[in-house]
């Protein structure tokens, strides 16, 4: 029954659920990593560009960012610096379209695309003998459906998986963003996802899309609905969430995975914990801490060194290496 008790408290200015999240996003200080990027091609003749730190380490960790995040993301770079401290090269994804070019597909991404993983994990391995995949918010869940999907093909060279805060029932993540305490949060996603769908319509223009009624949805249940189900081959919104949720996969994963999750981070529904399907896979470990908010988990001070959840995954990556 591998449900961690963590080890995580938040000193008092951080125990709600806000402050956490948005000083983690805009009030830390992290030091820019000097990245090497490469630019690889899809089979759909799209692009990804990849931000390494090489530092001639024969394991690897694959770094996957949330929903309109990119390398650049603090929760990326503090905690692929952290990895740099313990013996890791990293190569943080920048997901299509998060780069800072648009790319060229008329899809981007979305929860359940692991088939950009995929590809990532196999121009990596050939120049690595060990790969540990970490996936944060919308990146966790693609990280552990790719996990679970994959199933007993997983390549031999992927020892450890990490998702934190992650939305593993897409609906009922949605729901939760639609609550008014979570307004902010809501406008700043949609308010970027519009731009880009509008960026698609002029990329695309003979390809049908209501732009009209994007640029006024209201929350991600009519977002998902005109954008990312047709543009992606879902039926609707309820069809790509119940699709791409990575609850479902959980049950499937067999190599040593962490999931950590604040029990007061308002954009997860009670859904979004898989508590039950911890206790049944020995490979899987839960890690629900109090506090924490979203992508959070704040030290005091605040704003200097590695942060509590940076510390805890490469604690997890020691303890789980052989």
């Amino acid at each position: 029954m591998p449900i961690i008790e963590s080890s995580y408290r938040a000193p008092f200015p951080f125990r709600g659920p806000h402050l956490t999240t948005i000083l983690a996003r805009f009030g830390r200080n992290v030091s820019p990593l000097n990245y090497s990027r490469n630019r690889i091609s899809t089979p759909d003749n799209d692009f990804l560009d990849l931000d390494f730190v090489k530092n001639k380490h024969s394991r690897i960790a694959i770094l996957v960012h949330g929903l309109e995040g990119n390398s650049e993301s603090t929760y990326m770079v503090g905690m692929a610096t952290e990895l740099g401290l313990i013996g890791c090269d990293t190569v943080c994804v920048n997901m299509r379209g998060c780069s800072g070019e648009i790319n060229k597909s008329f899809g981007s991404y979305h929860s359940g695309k692991t088939d950009d993983l995929r590809l990532v994990i196999d121009h990596v391995s050939k120049d690595y003998s060990e790969i540990i995949i970490v996936g944060f918010s919308l990146g966790g869940n693609q990280v552990l459906k790719y996990l679970g999907e994959s199933g007993n093909s997983l390549s031999e060279k992927i020892k450890i998986g990490i998702a934190v805060s992650t939305p593993c029932d897409l609906e009922g993540s949605a729901m939760e963003l639609k609550k008014l305490n979570n307004k902010i949060y809501l406008q700043r996603f949609l308010k970027s996802m519009k731009s880009k769908a509008n960026q698609k319509k002029n990329q695309h223009p003979s390809k049908k899309l209501d732009i009209e009624a994007i640029n006024v949805a209201k929350d991600f249940h009519e977002f998902d609905n005109l954008f990312t189900a047709p543009v992606h081959g879902f039926l609707d919104a309820k069809d790509y969430w119940t699709k791409s949720s990575s609850k479902q996969f959980v049950s499937q994963i067999n190599i040593p995975t962490l999931l950590v999750s604040a029990e007061n981070d308002s954009f997860l529904s009670v859904s979004c914990y898989p508590i039950d399907e911890a206790k049944n896979n020995p490979n899987f470990f839960l890690e629900i801490p109090k506090n924490g908010g979203h992508l959070g988990f704040l030290t005091w001070p605040a704003f200097k060194g590695a942060s509590w959840l940076e510390r805890r995954v490469s604690a997890f990556i020691n303890e789980k290496s052989h």
